[in-house]
């Protein structure tokens, strides 16, 4: 006969006398309750906002921030950089894009800032140094572990499967940076900036710009993302990305009904709810 650990108490209680337990049972009984907790730990979703990561910029970091954000300003009207800008200042500054425009402008903003830190000469040598090749995309995959840092925080190159081929042909390589946590993302809070002001303006920048292919897959269950060299993205509307909802926590206009389907952020596509009632 089986008996955990309820069983047990009640049988005790009923004889009101002491009963001895063995060792392998109360290694059992252990067993039992760190696997519950474990189950219900697991249940439970994580808020990826509930610790806010902590970053000391240095003095190479502070001056990307401050490029970067000057270039942004650039391309507005009446938005100041401050003399020492924050990276705070930097999301603040990239959020004016999106205010005014649909998503496909805010896009071709921040592919002109990307363009506007280059030379002209810039697209047409890389092409020719970097070939879509095994090489290439994990060279730059190491670049940009590097040096993304202050922008994404940390990251690290990894080994996976990569789709190479229009045919879906696959090639193990070490092309894939996981970026663990990031900093753009955490900072934004907003699924509408983290695509139309990240991942699809620096999909396109590397795969029509660079003829590099790349595609980034944001998780946006613990703010970690994929950026896989080599690999080319999927349409717009075929990607994941395309239907995540807002931030329940972070947002002001996000869905909070109860049992029901959320509907995708709607910073994401601008158009889509003129599209769909036209």
């Amino acid at each position: 006969m089986k008996m955990n650990v309820t069983s047990i108490q009640k049988f005790c209680t009923a004889r009101k006398t002491p009963l001895r337990i063995s060792a392998m049972q109360r290694r059992k009984v252990v067993m039992a309750r760190a696997a519950d907790a474990s189950g219900t730990a697991a249940s439970v979703k994580k808020d990826p906002f509930a610790e806010k990561t902590t970053y000391n910029d240095n003095p190479l970091d502070k001056l990307f921030i401050k490029l970067y954000s000057k270039k942004m300003a650039d391309q507005l009207q009446g938005v100041t950089v401050p003399d020492k800008p924050t990276y705070d200042d930097f999301v603040r500054i990239s959020s004016e894009i999106m205010k005014g425009r649909n998503s496909v402008q805010q896009r071709a903003v921040v592919r002109d800032v990307l363009m506007s830190l280059l030379p002209s000469e810039a697209p047409p040598t890389f092409r020719k140094l970097f070939p879509p090749t095994q090489f290439s995309a994990e060279f730059n995959a190491l670049i940009a572990s590097l040096g993304f840092y202050w922008l994404v925080g940390e990251s690290e190159v990894k080994v996976e499967d990569v789709v190479v081929g229009p045919n879906g042909e696959v090639r193990r390589q070490r092309s894939v940076v996981q970026i663990k946590k990031c900093r753009y993302l955490e900072s934004s809070g907003c699924v509408g900036m983290c695509v139309n002001m990240c991942k699809i303006p620096t999909q396109t920048f590397f795969t029509d710009e660079f003829g590099l292919p790349l595609t980034m897959n944001p998780n946006f269950e613990d703010l970690s993302c994929s950026m896989i060299f080599g690999q080319a993205p999927p349409p717009m509307n075929e990607d994941p990305a395309y239907n995540q909802p807002c931030f329940a926590v972070q947002c002001s206009i996000a869905s909070r009904a109860e049992g029901a389907a959320l509907p995708p952020c709607p910073k994401v596509d601008t158009e889509r709810g003129k599209a769909q009632s036209a």
